[in-house]
């Protein structure tokens, strides 16, 4: 007999919000047979992995420097994901936010005033802007399938700061590295505490999300984003363009992945470097879905993946584990998140479907 899906009459709130913690929980499980598999120890492993890096304050700093890029580049995914405009493209407008960003700090030198930070994060919300208004161009323009546009143009702006830091912006004092030069202090974010690498970005971040949550809970706009991705048919009867939130989306999607692509460069890297983000703007994707699209689920959701990537740096150097454990584990958790939502909308049926056919 063959496994069907049939979807379920109804759905429980409360078990769509339980999902991801039902996801960590099987993450958790499975990892341990993991590394149970590996020859080590499961609940070793564990504790340098999800309580070992945040033991300490400067763990917890840090562990709110990884997370401020995730957060922020989720909740511009958000906007998109909610009206069903899929921007998979957020670590392109990153590294686009750095360069515009950085460019600046590099124009202004040594002799920027107190103005050039504000340039730059400017430079950066509309450089990551920039980047995603070819999509939604081509997406309104040519009806282009804006998965394929956003994330193409990733690796396209990959290959521009690739460039620019091996020609044009390359350190001449940097021994042949390929880097620019270091921003002046001035270009560089205030540290909130001494001895970490905590910087503005943070409370910047939680400022988005509650701005985020006041906009799809308490604006018209919230309600039209919500509206076209839930019943696009009723969305067009109301009048509701989709054109004019497709650019909107993407717009406020680039540019919130654009300033946290400024972040970084200026605050815990300090310069423009080939690579600059670990990979952010696709973490984000998950830490959107995992967070349920909500803001305050993503912020819990960024801090859990910001663990990931610290804990994984842990078991590498405690446990000489390799620093891919990181992504295995955001792997699975993604996996186990999309298996617990399938299972939340529909039930599993044995045996062929009965059609019944009325006498006519």
């Amino acid at each position: 007999m063959r496994p069907r899906l049939e979807a379920r009459l109804g759905v429980s709130r409360t078990m769509v919000y339980a999902t991801p913690v039902m996801a960590l929980l099987l993450t958790m499980a499975f990892g341990s047979i993991l590394f149970a598999a590996l020859g080590q120890h499961p609940p070793a492993v564990l504790y340098a992995f999800f309580v070992q890096p945040i033991s300490s304050a400067y763990g917890l700093a840090e562990l709110t420097v990884k997370a401020t890029p995730l957060v922020l580049c989720a909740i511009g995914l958000s906007f998109g994901f909610r009206a069903n405009i899929w921007n998979i493209g957020a670590e392109g407008q990153l590294t686009l936010g750095a360069i515009a960003g950085g460019g600046v700090a590099l124009w202004a030198g040594e002799n920027a005033g107190p103005w050039v930070l504000p340039a730059m994060m400017l430079a950066g919300l509309l450089g990551g802007a920039a980047w995603a208004a070819i999509p939604a161009y081509l997406k309104t323009r040519f009806n282009a399938n804006e998965i394929l546009t956003s994330l193409m143009l990733t690796y396209v702006a990959l290959l521009l700061l690739s460039y620019l830091v091996h020609g044009p912006w390359k350190d001449p004092q940097g021994y042949s590295f390929p880097q620019s030069r270091m921003f002046a202090d001035s270009a560089l974010l205030p540290l909130l505490t001494m001895g970490t690498r905590l910087h503005l970005g943070a409370p910047v971040a939680l400022f988005v999300a509650l701005a985020a949550w006041w906009v799809m809970a308490r604006m018209f706009i919230g309600f039209q984003i919500k509206v076209v991705g839930l019943t696009p048919a009723a969305a067009g009867l109301a009048g509701f363009s989709v054109r004019r939130l497709t650019w909107i989306t993407l717009l406020t999607g680039g540019a919130l992945a654009g300033l946290a692509g400024l972040f970084e460069v200026a605050g815990p890297i300090g310069q423009l470097l080939p690579s600059i983000s670990p990979g952010y703007g696709f973490t984000a994707i998950i830490v959107a879905f995992l967070g349920r699209l909500h803001p305050v689920g993503i912020l819990l959701a960024g801090l859990l993946i910001a663990l990931s990537y610290l804990g994984g740096e842990t078991v590498q150097i405690e446990l000489g584990l390799p620093l891919a454990v990181a992504g295995v584990f955001q792997g699975m958790l993604l996996f186990f998140l999309l298996a617990t939502d399938v299972l939340v909308r529909y039930r599993i049926r044995w045996g062929r479907k009965v059609i019944t056919q009325e006498a006519g």
